[in-house]
């Protein structure tokens, strides 16, 4: 495993690695997000009011929790990508807890990462592969995050559907970036999607294409009126071949 390798795959799954040395400037502790609830905060607060400028509204027009789970999505894309990544790769797990991660955090989802300098631990069978990165990835460093963010309004049910289309959106970079990697990104993101922590959260089509989650990140909430698009993977969204949507709420 090399982080340039996993890096060709897109930005989301670019990575650095340290040693066991402290953080040095202008790195920080990821564990900030999880000890100090300021710097959590401070985040969600750029993010709202980047939605709210978008919408040409105060900040205070765009509800907190709608802020919140759209920095959850974003932070849980970029925490789990590299992961996904390597396993796609190598038939490996390169797992890792919030607290040995460190990043440098810049506005968005693509801060500079940094994880733990340690091999990948190759795992021949897909479903022990799948089984071993929700034990150590989504119920390390990612399930960390889901429930420091229940403090800023965002519950496990919208939670745990950012994480899954966090996933599934992990697998449709891989198959745009590499092709020749879709069977093994598809396998993987269904296997994931088929046993906790994200049984439930959403569906896979049978041919892996399509993917449609079972609650709604909030965004179009942060437009005027609350009357914003829809994400393609949204349950308010009609499937294809389904007139109407769900209401909206």
């Amino acid at each position: 495993m090399t982080p340039q390798r996993v890096a060709a795959l897109g930005p989301f799954f670019a990575f650095e690695t340290h040693g066991t040395d402290g953080p040095v400037a202008p790195w920080r502790s990821m564990a900030e997000l999880l000890d100090r609830p300021a710097a959590s905060a401070e985040r969600v607060a750029g993010a709202r009011g980047h939605l709210a400028a978008a919408g040409g509204q105060p900040p205070e027009a765009v509800e907190r929790r709608v802020a919140a789970s759209v920095t959850h999505l974003g932070l849980a894309a970029r925490v789990l990508s590299p992961a996904f990544g390597v396993a796609v790769l190598d038939g490996a797990l390169f797992g890792y807890g919030l607290r040995e991660a460190r990043w440098q955090p810049t506005p968005g989802g693509l801060f500079p990462l940094s994880l733990p300098a340690r091999a990948a631990v190759p795992l021949a069978d897909p479903a022990e592969l799948a089984e071993r990165f929700a034990a150590e990835v989504l119920d390390g460093a990612v399930r960390e995050l889901t429930e420091a963010f229940a403090a800023f309004g965002v519950p496990p049910r919208i939670g745990w559907g950012n994480v899954a289309s966090a996933v599934n959106g992990a697998a449709a970079a891989v198959v745009r970036s590499a092709p020749q990697l879709a069977g093994r990104a598809r396998q993987l993101a269904a296997l994931l999607l088929d046993r906790p922590p994200l049984r439930g959260a959403g569906t896979v089509a049978a041919d892996g294409t399509r993917f449609r989650r079972r609650s709604c990140c909030l965004i179009y909430r942060a437009a005027p009126d609350r009357a914003g698009g829809l994400c393609g993977d949204c349950v308010l969204s009609a499937p294809p071949g389904v007139r109407g949507a769900a209401p909206r709420s």
